[in-house]
């Protein structure tokens, strides 16, 4: 048998007193001391993990978003394509995440559940600003931030720009689409409601792709970030039966009729329906 390999020997540095370590640059010192259960059950750990896993995912998500919208806003497509299907792959990653909570029976939950307290996944603002980037902005989802004044910040920002949605329609427009009173919404807050106009102009797109083939790859772009979106949502919706059954959340909502009915919501409606136009 060899003697062990000393990485040294190699040129690995191994002496870190004085320089920058891996877990220095990581601040995994902080990471890993974030984990707190409150009761003794060893599935508690699981549960922690993957929720925290999954918000640092989001926060990626959002850093993606915001810039991909700056480059849309700025006719530079190119990154945007790239962040977007960043955004899209981030998804994938989020929905690999029920895949390891799904190994968690209802007897391993029920045994921590009541530690949770009214604590929930429906109280995430990252996973609001996410929505609200997007362009699903139902204001009724300010109120579960109302107690803490930064993160209301934060969100109402978000609010008061346009979304990644609006960003594409203006750019449809920049590239000769009439929408009028489309891409200049009086108030960017609320909701957007599906266009014909919108739709028609999609819908042109579509029929002439070598035409318009930047508003074409950043059309499919938007379908495939909702498609794996759509997947994480349906994906918690079977996750959550599966473990709690038909229970209310620990946050108050209905649990899964409340997600079924998330299932229902269209980040890019036009995007959806002109397919069966064509």
């Amino acid at each position: 048998m060899s003697a062990p390999h000393d990485p040294s020997t190699d040129g690995a540095v191994t002496d870190f007193a004085r320089r920058m370590s891996y877990s220095d640059y990581l601040k995994l010192d902080g990471i890993l001391d974030a984990q707190a259960p409150l009761s003794s059950s060893p599935d508690e750990m699981l549960f922690i993990i993957q929720h925290q896993t999954s918000e640092l995912w989001m926060k990626l998500a959002i850093h993606e978003l915001t810039a991909a919208m700056a480059a849309i806003a700025r006719d530079d497509l190119r990154p945007a394509f790239k962040m977007l299907t960043r955004v899209a792959r981030i998804f994938e990653q989020l929905n690999g995440a029920w895949d390891v909570l799904r190994t968690m029976t209802p007897s391993e939950y029920t045994r921590f559940r009541s530690a949770l307290g009214q604590s929930s996944g429906f109280q995430s603002w990252q996973y609001r600003a996410i929505e609200f980037l997007a362009g699903n902005r139902n204001l009724a989802m300010l109120k579960p931030h109302g107690h803490d004044a930064t993160t209301t910040a934060v969100l109402e920002g978000i609010l008061a720009r346009p979304s990644l949605y609006d960003e594409a329609i203006r750019l449809l427009v920049r590239e000769g689409f009439d929408l009028s009173g489309e891409a200049e919404r009086a108030d960017l807050r609320e909701q957007r409601v599906a266009s014909d106009a919108v739709m028609g102009a999609w819908k042109a797109v579509y029929q002439d792709p070598e035409r318009h083939w930047a508003l074409y790859e950043l059309a499919e772009k938007l379908v495939d970030f909702e498609d794996y979106f759509r997947r994480w949502r349906f994906n918690h919706v079977t996750t959550v039966e599966r473990i709690i059954g038909l229970k209310r959340g620990t946050g108050g909502t209905g649990g899964v009729s409340y997600l079924r009915r998330m299932l229902e919501v269209e980040l890019f409606p036009e995007l959806w329906k002109v397919r069966t136009e064509l």
